[in-house]
């Protein structure tokens, strides 16, 4: 497992763990005493690191090269997705996933931005940043959920949409526009949950949503702390500075209604226990997708609506 520079201390008392663990082969009754007594050590650091994080660590947790990505949770929640290929205008855009699958019996939509691993993959998805075609195939799949009235999931993990020339030349900013659009519009009910980071407008072209979730360590920006940075201080070393200026966590969403809900990670980040993560989501999705099929269409879309326009707190001068 990778590890940033302050989970270190962490990574080598499971080290230490692992080796005890390997050397005892579970027959010495000494070491097997030193194993629990590292891992009562290994849990309470690692609520006290976690308790105590700045706001550019938790900016690198939402991009830790171990979090769980989208397809990984669409494995651990959805049975029989079929994922689409293709806008129908252009081509396929790996960084867009999107297709159909079944959550607890239920058909619904999902789409959501994926990563790669290796350096390979990291290439072939782009690094998550969708091109025009992405958000093109996305408002596909929303035409065909909203045919046949199936709620639709968007997973957000981004760092924006693709600035390169050629998604330039396609129309990425018209591309973005039509899925904000589009979501908008639908009549069924939409869910938008960020799994990692979601910047700029290459997140908002999946989150327009009746429920907007993030899981505790995801960000929220309208740019990242980088981008920022080069712009106000000509230096993207200042991310940590513009970071805290841009109020781009979970709990700074919350407080400014950009979202609904913070879907608590296990102890240490997603990235620490996918599985415990995978579960938390999974719940949180089932109780607001029940709540939202009982809305009749035309409140889903009013209440979307409402919702956008009551966004941030705003002050008469």
């Amino acid at each position: 497992m990778a590890h940033l520079d302050f989970e270190k201390p962490l990574v080598e008392l499971e080290q230490r763990i692992r080796a005890l663990k390997a050397a005892s082969g579970g027959r010495g009754a000494e070491i097997d005493q030193s194993v629990r007594q590292l891992e009562a050590q290994v849990d309470r650091l690692s609520r006290e690191l976690f308790d105590e994080l700045t706001v550019w660590q938790k900016v690198q947790l939402s991009r830790h090269p171990d979090r769980p990505y989208f397809l990984e949770y669409a494995e651990a929640l959805f049975e029989d997705l079929l994922e689409l290929h293709g806008d129908r205008c252009f081509g396929d855009d790996p960084a867009v996933v999107a297709g159909f699958a079944r959550f607890d019996g239920r058909t619904v939509a999902v789409i959501g931005h994926q990563k790669g691993r290796s350096t390979k993959e990291k290439v072939h998805r782009n690094f998550g940043m969708a091109r025009p075609e992405g958000y093109r195939k996305a408002v596909r799949v929303m035409d065909l959920a909203e045919r046949f009235g199936r709620p639709v999931l968007t997973f957000i993990d981004t760092p924006g949409a693709y600035p390169g020339v050629g998604a330039e030349e396609r129309g990425q900013s018209e591309a973005i526009g039509r899925a904000i659009a589009r979501m908008a519009r639908l009549r069924v009910p939409v869910i938008a949950t960020v799994i990692g980071e979601g910047g700029s407008g290459g997140a908002l072209g999946l989150g327009v949503a009746n429920r907007v979730l993030m899981l505790e360590y995801g960000t929220y920006s309208v740019i990242t702390p980088e981008g920022c940075a080069s712009i106000l201080w000509r230096d993207g070393a200042e991310a940590p500075r513009a970071a805290e200026q841009l109020r781009i966590l979970a709990s700074d969403a919350l407080e400014l209604g950009v979202i609904d809900e913070i879907i608590a990670e296990p102890v240490g980040g997603a990235h620490r226990d996918p599985k415990g993560a995978a579960e938390r989501l999974g719940r949180a999705l089932r109780r607001h997708l029940d709540a939202l099929s009982e809305v009749e269409p035309a409140a889903l879309r009013e209440e979307r609506y409402a919702k956008v326009r009551a966004m941030g707190r705003f002050a008469s001068v």
